[in-house]
C-alpha cells in the first residue's frame, strides 16, 4: 500500500505497483537474471525470459572465436535469431524494464528481435 499525505503525494518513498509492470530478460549466462529476479520481486512484476529458439552453448557465447555464434551474430547489425514463445496481452503492460548483458558495447541482436516483435508506443521501457 502506497501512503500519501492529503495532496496525494507518495510518502512511503515505494512505487505503486499494479499489474501493468513486466520485467523481461535475455540473461545467456545467468547473471542478468539475478539482477532481474531482484526488480521482480521487488515490484511483485511479471517476469518474462527472452529465449533462443536455439539455446545458446558454452562455444556459441566464445567471444574470442570469430566464428562462434555468438561473434556472427553481433558481426551482422541486420542479423536476429528467433525467440522461443511470446508475451500474451503485451498491450496490457505500461511499463517494461528490459534486461540484457551487453555484447561488443551493444545489446546482443536477440534482443533487437524481441523489442521488434512488440508494439512499445505509449509504454515506459527502463532498459538495465
Amino acid at each position: 500500500m502506497v501512503n500519501t499525505e492529503e495532496n496525494g503525494t507518495d510518502t512511503s518513498g515505494e512505487m505503486d505497483v499494479n499489474d501493468n509492470v513486466l520485467v523481461a530478460y535475455f540473461s545467456a549466462t545467468e547473471n542478468t537474471r539475478v539482477i532481474t529476479e531482484y526488480i521482480s520481486e521487488a515490484l511483485s512484476a511479471e517476469l518474462y525470459e527472452i529465449e533462443p529458439d536455439k539455446p545458446y552453448t558454452e562455444e556459441d557465447l566464445d567471444y574470442n572465436n570469430e566464428s562462434s555464434r555468438c561473434s556472427v551474430e553481433m558481426d551482422d547489425p541486420d542479423y536476429r535469431p528467433e525467440i522461443r514463445g511470446t508475451i500474451e496481452d503485451f498491450e496490457r503492460y505500461d511499463i517494461i524494464f528490459l534486461g540484457y548483458p551487453i555484447w561488443w558495447g551493444e545489446a546482443p541482436r536477440i534482443v533487437n528481435t524481441f523489442i521488434e516483435s512488440y508494439d512499445f508506443e505509449g509504454k515506459t521501457v527502463i532498459p538495465f
